[in-house]
């Protein structure tokens, strides 16, 4: 890629625990990708409007608030009505295996888990974010 990786990195709901998706956003930085943190407390509608206006090339929900199933279809619904169909919607947080399976099959990319590695992470924004470009 010509230009650097965009990456929004969201706390959807009401969830108020954000090391997480701190620690994504300097791993993701320290990458070599350029990363936008919304902060707290946001709402699907403005987590998709933030992707929009910022251009980016990659969605990433931290949730750990056990909504995981109706925010992340939320935002893959407005993505999808507002042309992101091509950006990648990832994740990660508390979500079991089964509903990482189902969300995935409705359009999400990869979720992660507690403990990954944040090189794992990197690897596939990179794998594919390019896969899309090329």
């Amino acid at each position: 890629m010509s230009r650097k990786i965009r990456v929004l990195v969201a706390k959807p709901g009401l969830d108020g625990h954000d090391r997480g998706a701190k620690v994504v956003a300097t791993a993701l930085r320290d990458a070599g990708m350029e990363v936008i943190y919304t902060g707290l407390h946001q709402t699907p509608e403005m987590i998709v409007e933030a992707a929009l206006q910022e251009d980016v090339d990659v969605i990433g929900l931290s949730v750990h608030s056990g909504a995981h199933v109706p925010l992340f279809r939320k935002v893959l619904t407005l993505m999808q009505e507002n042309g992101l169909g091509d950006v990648l919607l990832t994740g990660g947080g508390i979500i079991p295996a089964e509903d990482m399976k189902m969300l995935r099959e409705e359009g999400a990319g990869r979720l992660f888990g507690p403990g990954t590695a944040t090189s794992e992470l990197v690897s596939y924004i990179r794998e594919s974010v390019n896969q899309e470009s090329a």
